[in-house]
């Protein structure tokens, strides 16, 4: 390095971190490389996406960061990790089952060969072929015995193998979830919920929390399938997708529950926008491809609750997630509280 990149990189340091720093973000490697571009200006694109999160919220969320790294910084390495891992676990899908069917496959050779061996041995009881011939299938016997040994030895390193890839699948699976996205909806998961609401919490940012859950879910998967409430998650997803505006961010919460942060807003707009989700959702039309038949049967429970002074948030979901209940109870799709 010259002395004057030298120089400048240094003086490029010295705008980064106070500006990690005023703004709290956390120091990691992604988190420094986007704001040392950020304060180099070699990116127009990163620079107005992040001045519009900053003049809105005053602060950019740990999931905005991750996605602005993903978008204007990853190399080409670092996006084709999600497609990798793809890739990687339908390939040991594939081959879990070619090691299954081998094993299947060596099990009846197996099988065979003992069914071989015993008319082989009995015909050489009963004295059915002459000397010479009898050398013959003795030593066809010793062969085959052989045979057998390996063949047992290779459906024992075909297990092992299967049981490598079992772990690796477990560990791949482990990796996807520590990702921010979930797998089915494509929405924002809990762990980027956590991570983001802590932001909110350090940053001092008022916010509002919409919590909804589908209504007898459970019902509606045992009743229609799994495929199909998989459908109804990812459409109910996209309705909320598409409501959420000026920094509200939607979050699959687990299962068929999902929340809304609304930062700077109070309860009684975060109560407006609820009521028309819920009146969004109970007019989903979904088709069974199975039967023809068209459900209209989906609805939402929701529970509404502002950030207080001092509040925690796990406080503010704990109350939010009380008035879901209360909606539920008092015979679901309906928004509490009322005001």
């Amino acid at each position: 390095m010259s002395k004057d990149n030298f120089v400048e990189s240094t003086e490029t340091l010295k705008k980064t971190v106070p500006l990690m720093i005023k703004h709290k973000v956390p120091t990691t490697p992604t988190n420094y490389a986007l704001w040392y571009t950020y304060a180099t200006q070699q990116c127009p694109e990163l620079n107005l996406a992040i001045d519009q999160q900053i003049e809105s919220m005053s602060h950019c969320t740990p999931t905005l960061c991750d996605n602005l790294y993903q978008e204007h910084l990853a190399n080409q390495t670092d996006k084709g990790m999600a497609q990798l891992k793809q890739s990687l676990t339908a390939m040991m899908q594939e081959l879990s089952h070619s090691m299954s069917d081998t094993l299947s496959e060596t099990e009846t050779f197996q099988g065979a060969l003992d069914k071989t061996f015993a008319k082989l041995e009995s015909a050489e009881k009963e004295g059915l072929s002459i000397t010479d011939t009898m050398v013959l299938v003795r030593e066809l016997i010793r062969e085959s015995s052989q045979i057998r040994l390996s063949t047992g030895s290779l459906k024992n390193q075909l297990t092992n193998a299967q049981q490598e890839i079992t772990a690796l699948r477990e560990a791949l699976n482990e990796s996807q979830k520590a990702a921010n996205e979930d797998a089915v909806t494509q929405l924002l998961n809990r762990r980027a919920f956590e991570r983001d609401i802590q932001g909110y919490e350090r940053n001092n940012i008022p916010y509002s929390l919409i919590i909804l859950d589908i209504d007898k879910f459970k019902e509606f998967n045992d009743n229609y399938g799994h495929l199909l409430g998989d459908q109804v998650l990812k459409i109910v997803a996209n309705c909320l997708s598409t409501f959420c505006q000026e920094n509200a961010q939607v979050y699959r919460f687990g299962g068929e529950e999902f929340i809304i942060i609304q930062p700077n807003k109070s309860l009684s707009f975060a109560r407006q926008q609820a009521e028309t989700l819920r009146r969004t959702i109970e007019k989903i039309s979904v088709l069974d491809k199975k039967t023809g038949q068209r459900i209209n049967s989906a609805t939402a429970s929701f529970g509404i609750a502002e950030h207080q002074a001092k509040e925690t948030y796990d406080q503010v979901i704990e109350r939010a997630d009380s008035y879901l209940n209360k909606a539920k109870q008092l015979g679901r799709n309906r928004v509490l509280p009322l005001n």
